[in-house]
C-alpha cells in the first residue's frame, strides 16, 4: 500500500513539473507616440519658453520601461513629425542637406517603426523621400501605393519606394507584426505634384486584404494597426472615409490593438468587431502631452497562444524630467535653431491676437488677407484662423513669430471663381462658424463644450481652420437668417459693384485650393475634379516664405482690421459675442 502511494505521488509530481514546463507566460509593453508636430526639445521655439511635455521628456519615461521590459517593449510612432515647430521646418527647408532632424530624433530613440502622416507629405518629394531612407526603422503605410498597382492584391512591391506595409517584430520569442496605413484625404488637401507617383487607398478594404496576407504568411501572435487615421467623422466621401479607424475595427477581424492618431484627441477604447472579439483602440493625442501604451500578457501552453490580456493606458508626460542626455546630444542643432528663429523680420506698431478672429473683423486675419493680395494681386482672398489663441506682440518681429502667423507649410493658389461660388463657399463657411439666432439669448457662435479638448475645435462644433472670411468684398453676416442665406455682399472693397455672374481671381493656401474642408465642392459647389483646372497661379515655396518676405520689405508694419465685414444684428449679436469670448477665452 504504501509503495503503491509513493508511486502515486511520483506520477502526480512528474504530471505536475510536465505541466509547468509547457506553461510560459510573457509579459510586452507597446508605446506610442503620435502627431509630434516637431515637439522634441523641451523649448517652444515660436513662444521662445520652455515646453511641457515633448519627446525629451517622453524619453526619460520610455527609458524607465526599458529598463524594467528590456527586450520585451515596442516603442512606435504615429506620424505627423515632419510639421509643427520651427524646428522641423528649418531642417527641411533652411538645412536640407543635413540628415533631417526627425530622422535623428527618431534613429536615437530607438523606435521600432514609424508610419507616415499627411503632414510628412505636405513637404514634398525633396523632404519626405530624404527623410524615408534616413529613418532606419521600419516605416509603414499599406496603402500608399504606386500609381500602378491601387486597389490591387496585398503585395510588398506596390508599396511606395522606401515604405513597407507592415513590420515584424519578435519579443521574447513573440511574434508582431504592425499594418500601417495612412487616412486616404490627402487629394482633398494637397496639390497632386505634391504626392505625384502615389495613390492611397481606402482603409477598410486595404486592412482586409492584408490581414488575410498578414494570417497567410506570417502567422503571428499578436497583430497590430498603426494607423494615421482619427477613430470616426472627418471627410467622408463614395470612396473613403478621413477617420477611419473604427470602421477598421469593426469591419476587419483579426487585430489585437490599433494605435492611432491624426485626430489630435485622446481615445482609450474597446470596439467590437464584427466576429465578436473586441479590438483596443488607443491614441495618446499631439504634441506628446501623452504617450498610449498597452500592457499585455499571453498565455501560451506546450507552445501554443491560449490567453491574451491587453490593457490600455495613457500616461501624461508634460511633466516627466527631460532626458538631459538627449538634450545635450541634440544641443548644437537647438542652438542652431535657435538663432534662425531669432532672425528679425520686421517690427508690428500692434499687437495682434487670433482670438479676435472669431469675433469678427480682426488685425490678425486681415494682416495675412492684405499681405496675400498683394502677393498674388488677386481680387479677393480668403483666409481662415490657423491657430485658437496665438499673440504676436507689438516690436520686433522675428522669424519664430512667423510660425505664429502662419502654422503650416501651404503654397499660395490663385483660382477663378464666380461671385457667386464665392458667396456660397462663404455662406458654407459661416455656417459651420456661427448659429442660427433665434432669441437675443442665443448663442452667435457654433459652440461645443465636448471639444473643449480637442486642439482642432477648442470648444468649436466644427473645425475652426474651415472659418474663412473674405477680403476685397464688403458684406454682412446676418446670424438671424437660416444656414445658407446668412451672407449678404454689399459691394467689392473698392466701391465697385459686386456680380454674382462674374469671374473673379480669388487668393487662398493649397489646402482650401485643394478642397480642403469642402467649402470650395460642397459650398461653393464646384466638382472636385474640376478644382485643377481653376489654378491660375500658385507659388513654388510656402506660404510663410512669402509673407516672411513681404514683411521684411515692408519693414514697419501697422496691422489693423479691414472693417469690411461684419456680424448684424448689431443689438442681439455684440453681448452673444462677447457671451460666447467669456466661455471660450474667459474674457
Amino acid at each position: 500500500m504504501k509503495r503503491h502511494c509513493l508511486t502515486t505521488l511520483a506520477i502526480m509530481t512528474l504530471t505536475l513539473t510536465a505541466q509547468a514546463q509547457t506553461q510560459k507566460t510573457v509579459r510586452l509593453k507597446v508605446i506610442e507616440t503620435s502627431d509630434v508636430h516637431g515637439h522634441f526639445f523641451p523649448y517652444d521655439f515660436m513662444e521662445k519658453k520652455p515646453l511641457k511635455g515633448t519627446l525629451s521628456r517622453a524619453n526619460t519615461y520610455i527609458t524607465r520601461e526599458r529598463q524594467k521590459y528590456g527586450d520585451r517593449l515596442l516603442l512606435i510612432d504615429n506620424g505627423d513629425i515632419l510639421q509643427g515647430q520651427p524646428c522641423v521646418y528649418w531642417s527641411n527647408y533652411v538645412m536640407p542637406e543635413n540628415e533631417n532632424l526627425a530622422a535623428q530624433v527618431v534613429n536615437y530613440m530607438k523606435y521600432d517603426a514609424e508610419t507616415v502622416g499627411n503632414h510628412d507629405i505636405e513637404p514634398g518629394h525633396k523632404v519626405y523621400d530624404k527623410w524615408i531612407r534616413e529613418v532606419r526603422c521600419p516605416l509603414l503605410g499599406a496603402n500608399i501605393v504606386k500609381e500602378e498597382y491601387k486597389n490591387g492584391e496585398a503585395n510588398p512591391q506596390s508599396v511606395y519606394t522606401g515604405l513597407k506595409p507592415y513590420s515584424v517584430h519578435y519579443l521574447d520569442g513573440v511574434k508582431i507584426v504592425v499594418l500601417g496605413m495612412l487616412t486616404p484625404a490627402i487629394p482633398n488637401w494637397l496639390n497632386k505634384s505634391v504626392w505625384k507617383g502615389m495613390e492611397f487607398e481606402e482603409m477598410t478594404s486595404c486592412a482586409r486584404k492584408w490581414i488575410k496576407y498578414i494570417k497567410e504568411t506570417e502567422r503571428p501572435d499578436l497583430i497590430f494597426g498603426l494607423f494615421h487615421s482619427g477613430l470616426s467623422g472627418g471627410i467622408k466621401t463614395d470612396e473613403y472615409e478621413e477617420d477611419a479607424t473604427e470602421s477598421v475595427a469593426r469591419e476587419v477581424p483579426g487585430f489585437d490593438i490599433i494605435f492611432f492618431g491624426h485626430d489630435h484627441q485622446v481615445h482609450n477604447e474597446w470596439i467590437p468587431s464584427k466576429d465578436g472579439h473586441r479590438v483596443l483602440c488607443i491614441d495618446p493625442s499631439c504634441y506628446v502631452s501623452n504617450v498610449a501604451e498597452a500592457e499585455i500578457e499571453l498565455t501560451y501552453v506546450d507552445g501554443r497562444l491560449t490567453k491574451k490580456d491587453i490593457k490600455g493606458n495613457i500616461v501624461s508626460v508634460r511633466d516627466e524630467e527631460v532626458d538631459q542626455r538627449m538634450v545635450s546630444h541634440f544641443q548644437p542643432q537647438i542652438d542652431q535653431i535657435k538663432q534662425y528663429v531669432d532672425r528679425r523680420i520686421g517690427r508690428f506698431e500692434h499687437s495682434i491676437y487670433t482670438r479676435e478672429s472669431f469675433f469678427g473683423n480682426a488685425a490678425f486675419t486681415d494682416l495675412i488677407h492684405n499681405l496675400q493680395l498683394q502677393i498674388s494681386k488677386a481680387d479677393i482672398s480668403l483666409n481662415a484662423p490657423l491657430s485658437f489663441n496665438a499673440v504676436i506682440n507689438a516690436g520686433d518681429v522675428t522669424q519664430g513669430d512667423m510660425f505664429k502667423l502662419y502654422r503650416f507649410e501651404n503654397l499660395l493658389f490663385v483660382l477663378r471663381m464666380t461671385g457667386e461660388e464665392i458667396r456660397k463657399h462663404l455662406e458654407f463657411s459661416y455656417d459651420m462658424w456661427t448659429n442660427t439666432m433665434k432669441s437675443a439669448d442665443d448663442h452667435a457662435l457654433r459652440l461645443n463644450d465636448a471639444s473643449k479638448n480637442d486642439q482642432q475645435r477648442t470648444g468649436f462644433q466644427n473645425y475652426t481652420f474651415n472659418f474663412d472670411s473674405a477680403c476685397g468684398i464688403d458684406y454682412e453676416v446676418d446670424l438671424t437668417k437660416p444656414d445658407g442665406q446668412k451672407v449678404r455682399i454689399l459691394q467689392m472693397s473698392d466701391g465697385q459693384p459686386f456680380d454674382e455672374k462674374r469671374w473673379y481671381k480669388v487668393v487662398m493656401n493649397s489646402y482650401r485650393a485643394n478642397g480642403g474642408g469642402e467649402l470650395l465642392t460642397r459650398g461653393a459647389g464646384i466638382p472636385k475634379d474640376s478644382l485643377e483646372g481653376r489654378v491660375l497661379f500658385h507659388t513654388e515655396l510656402d506660404q510663410r516664405h512669402y509673407l516672411t518676405q513681404e514683411i521684411e520689405r515692408m519693414g514697419v508694419v501697422d496691422p489693423q482690421p479691414n472693417h469690411n465685414w461684419r456680424f448684424v444684428p448689431e443689438e442681439w449679436v455684440k453681448p452673444a459675442l462677447k457671451r460666447d469670448s467669456l466661455l471660450l477665452f474667459g474674457r
